[in-house]
């Protein structure tokens, strides 16, 4: 079973920048053992929208149009964990992050929200 486990989160300004860490059990990041693997959000009131996906054996990856050019996604196989780097943060970004893993392929941003393993999450605030 899939366990995931996430950190990082933290109360920052915006323009500031957090890396939060998805620290995964049951399953291993080798170049053979494909996974899709995604951060979503959800702020109060709002939906829960992937932000961030990650084939793990091609490295191929997706963002929202709302993070492009300032998340990056990544993976240490070496750690077993995948990483999402937050640069010049807003308030907007302000919720609630959770890691998540699926196996159905290809990796597709539009399932994010069925994936098979989440985990609790970790909460970023930014404030103005």
């Amino acid at each position: 079973r899939v366990q995931l486990v996430e950190s990082g989160g933290d109360s920052v300004q915006a323009g500031g920048s957090l890396r939060l860490s998805c620290a995964a059990s049951g399953y291993t990041f080798v170049s053979n053992n494909r996974a899709c693997m995604a951060w979503a959000r959800q702020a109060p009131g709002k939906e829960r929208e992937g932000v961030a996906l990650i084939d793990t054996t091609y490295g191929t990856t997706f963002y929202a149009d709302s993070v492009q050019g300032r998340f990056t996604i990544s993976r240490d196989n070496s750690e077993n964990t995948m990483y999402l780097q937050m640069n010049s943060l807003k308030p907007e970004d302000t919720a609630m992050y959770y890691c998540a893993a699926d196996f159905r392929f290809p990796c597709s941003d539009s399932r994010v929200k069925t994936f098979a393993y989440w985990g609790q999450g970790t909460q970023v605030t930014v404030s103005s």
